[in-house]
């Protein structure tokens, strides 16, 4: 039956059997795909239900639209909005994208990544259908875990006073219906989404207006809802502005589409809440829901992860035990988190000393500011953030750290491009962003034990903040578990390898890649390793001033990174020096691997060899 669907429209003919055999084709696909082709898998898979019912039911061919929260459960909608054959490229160079884009299909409402965003975008594009005169309907769905997002309740706030027709469904993955009131509660939301009920109850309030009356009737609703439906929640939501349904089972695809078909004939904002299973419907996905997150490769018949050696550790292992050696070693460090314990490698630390591990939720902002006010309370917080979302913190880290001198550090996961994630998740822009603010240290390791050296010298700081950005992936073999930190001097390059006529200044795991190479003799750079953008090393730059080129490598925008303050510096010194660029141009880099993207930015190790040999053989004319 999959085949046969093409787009929305072919959803309309079919019963509710049809469709619920769909739902299981749709995730034998996913499974399929996913297991040679990885990608987030889990909430995708318990997503189904909801997404064959809103594209059943609502006109997706036409005007209304469905706005996804990051997209980690949109694989059904991708694949039944006529990408299916494509899905098998799914987040691969040249491919389609991991999450919706406008620019990759018209289905796609509004393009996403970062979490929280899906109900002021809703919100956004049916004011505008309002304003325009269209009739459009608009769906946000959201998961509970981006609903701890500020900007959630941002346009929760706004939109429920705005009276404007939105429908934000809460797809809950983490509670289920309490199965000893399930029937009562399923009574109760027959009811509560009946049209003729909700027009008479409508005409009936309307007339009662503002008075103790509707007061107290809204009190002995709310105080019933509360007492009768165990999960709801709903309290918040009708505080807010919102009529509030539910929780229903969102894998109940026949539950789904009658309420789904009575809210539609209902006017103002309104929250469905939906719980669904991550995993639904693969065994090991059900039974262990963070690691089928996102479970890389595995055997689709057994369930068995395929996983590929690692000739080094990765950056964020260091991270998580340099922490947790640091945290028992001195009782005022702690570390913040904004929902990435795992991916960062904190969980050690969550595992261990529970009571100085804190996970805000995803709420950068707040990590920052909650880490801030740590310190001020004379704690030492490691906060560690992806670089890419680190952006939705900027004023905090410049108003509540910088200008007060807290001695916060913060450590930028993922920094640098990061492969199938795309777009949205490259940390391309965190060393212009951060470099201009007064009182930032900038530290940038170029391999393990330099990871765990910044991190030593950054628990000592008495002001801050104190930045180290490291790349997604593994490092380059450095012997760190091994060896005690012997102390950086903060500020200070490394000199690799003593050349001539070319100095290359090189930031992260490249620099040793590039010491590492084979020169000829006549042929053979100077290579430092910058190791601190800021302050970055005066008197390596005064002596570079002698060389007749400088190449500056980084994993970061060229713009404004370290080839900006390179240039800076140089700016006065015109004569025969050549200054050149290698890093993340001025574009958006999409979905690919790493080693395919580095190669896109010329970044890669070939590359940057063979512009510094190319610069050789420039100089040998002129001379």
């Amino acid at each position: 039956m999959l085949k046969d669907i093409n787009s929305p429209k072919d959803l309309k003919n079919l019963n509710i059997e049809q469709l619920e055999q769909l739902c299981s084709q749709l995730r034998e696909y996913m499974i399929e795909c996913c297991s040679k082709n990885p990608g987030h898998l889990g909430s995708s898979l318990g997503a189904v239900e909801l997404i064959v019912a809103l594209h059943y039911l609502y006109d997706t061919e036409g005007e209304d639209k469905i706005v996804f929260d990051v997209g980690h459960q949109a694989y059904a909608h991708k694949i039944l909005t006529g990408r299916r054959e494509a899905f098998v490229n799914n987040r691969k160079k040249d491919g389609i994208s991991g999450f919706p884009r406008m620019a990759e299909s018209p289905y796609d409402a509004f393009g996403v990544g970062h979490s929280s965003t899906s109900i002021s975008a809703a919100l956004g594009l049916a004011t505008a259908a309002k304003l325009s005169g269209k009739k459009s309907k608009v769906v946000a769905i959201i998961g509970d875990g981006a609903l701890s997002g500020g900007l959630a309740f941002e346009g929760l706030n706004n939109a429920g006073t705005s009276k404007t027709d939105l429908l934000v469904i809460l797809n809950d993955n983490n509670i289920s219906i309490d199965n000893n009131v399930g029937a009562l509660h399923e009574y109760l939301l027959k009811i509560s989404t009946n049209p003729t009920y909700n027009n008479f109850k409508a005409k009936v309030w309307n007339s009662m207006g503002d008075g103790r009356l509707r007061k107290a009737i809204k009190n002995f609703i709310s105080t019933t809802k509360h007492n009768f439906i165990k999960h709801s929640g709903g309290d918040v939501f009708e505080s807010l502005g919102f009529r509030y349904f539910g929780p229903i089972d969102g894998n109940d695809l026949e539950q789904l589409i009658t309420t789904l078909q009575n809210l539609k004939q209902l006017r103002g904002p309104m929250v469905l809440h939906v719980s669904t299973l991550k995993g639904k419907g693969y065994k090991p996905a059900e039974d262990n829901q963070t690691t089928w997150h996102a479970p890389g490769e595995f055997d689709p018949e057994t369930g068995m992860r395929i996983t590929h050696k690692r000739k080094s550790d990765r950056f964020q292992d260091v991270f998580g035990e340099v922490l947790l050696e640091l945290a028992q070693k001195d009782e005022k460090i702690v570390g913040v988190t904004p929902a990435m314990a795992y991916g960062c490698g904190m969980s050690l630390l969550a595992e261990q000393m529970p009571n100085r591990f804190f996970d805000v939720g995803i709420a950068e902002e707040h990590a920052v500011t909650f880490s801030a006010g740590l310190a001020a309370g004379g704690l030492r917080p490691f906060c560690n953030i992806y670089s890419s979302f680190a952006q939705r913190a900027y004023d905090q880290i410049v108003h509540d750290v910088a200008l007060q001198k807290l001695p916060v550090v913060l450590c930028f996961d993922r920094a640098g491009l990061v492969g199938e994630d795309g777009a949205t998740h490259n940390g391309c822009f965190d060393l212009a962003a951060f470099r201009s603010i007064p009182n930032v240290t900038i530290a940038v390791p170029g391999d393990e034990m330099e990871l765990k050296e910044m991190m030593y010298d950054a628990a000592t700081i008495e002001e801050g903040p104190y930045i180290i950005r490291y790349p997604r992936g593994c490092g380059v073999g450095a012997k760190w578990r091994e060896n005690e930190p012997k102390g950086l001097e903060r500020g200070r390059a490394l000199k690799l390898l003593q050349g001539n006529d070319i100095a290359v200044l090189a930031a992260g795991p490249v620099a040793y890649k590039l010491a590492a190479a084979e020169y000829e003799p006549e042929n053979t750079p100077t290579i430092y390793n910058v190791r601190y953008i800021k302050p970055m090393d005066a008197s390596m730059l005064q002596d570079i001033k002698g060389y007749k080129t400088i190449i500056t490598v980084e994993d970061g925008s060229i713009k404004g990174g370290l080839y900006g303050e390179v240039c800076e510096y140089m700016g006065e010194y015109a004569g025969e020096m050549r200054i050149i660029g290698l890093g993340i141009p001025d574009k958006f880099i999409e979905q690919a691997s790493q080693r395919e993207q580095w190669q896109e930015c010329g970044i890669d190790l070939e590359h940057i060899l063979e512009v510094i040999l190319k610069e050789f053989k420039k100089i040998d004319k002129k001379s």
